[in-house]
């Protein structure tokens, strides 16, 4: 079933549309969640919550890539699963290092008011990573979006460890120079 007709099930709210999602997107939300998570069971859970969660967003929204759209869902409920897990002492690994690794790029916005903020440099960082070479590009939202560890890029794109820490460190520095340059830092 294509996308527009999966997205016109969801805004008839029939419930064949999670149905649909699910056979066509589970395996791809499932690797997203489960790169954040580490646990069958958090991962599981968590794609239950993000079909959960798009029949509850569509409608309103009406999404233009579906596919996208609950990656997205799946990320931001895996990486709220793996804040509470932390919170709880019950995790550690990977997303640790992925977000100390940002830290140094994105400024902290502890402000509420800042939210229309948070949303430009989300844009800006958007448009920084379309603007990158392909393999620079894919190394960075390979690590950074879905959480995948250096060795797992390096044997997806043949490349060393040290030279995919050389590919996000060089890019790193330049989202820094770019954030400086635009006022976000």
């Amino acid at each position: 079933m294509e996308d527009n007709e999966i997205v016109a099930l969801f805004l008839e709210r029939d419930p064949r549309a999670l149905a649909a999602a699910a056979d066509k997107y589970s395996a791809y939300c499932r690797a997203v969640a489960d790169h954040i998570l580490r646990s069958p069971e958090d991962t599981e859970e968590c794609l239950n919550d993000t079909w959960l969660r798009a029949w509850n967003a569509i409608p309103p929204q009406k999404p233009r890539n579906l596919k996208l759209f609950l990656a997205r869902i799946a990320r931001n409920l895996a990486l709220d699963r793996y804040s509470a897990r932390r919170a709880e002492k019950r995790g550690g690994g990977e997303m640790e290092l992925v977000l100390d690794e940002l830290a140094e790029c994105l400024p902290d916005h502890t402000d509420v008011e800042r939210e229309y903020e948070g949303r430009e440099l989300e844009q800006f960082v958007r448009s920084f990573v379309r603007g990158l070479p392909v393999r620079e590009g894919n190394v960075f939202v390979r690590r950074y979006f879905y959480a995948e560890s250096v060795a797992e890029i390096g044997r997806r794109y043949g490349l060393t460890d040290n030279h995919v820490m050389v590919i996000l460190s060089r890019t790193r520095a330049k989202l820094r120079k770019q954030l400086k340059k635009e006022g976000y830092l």
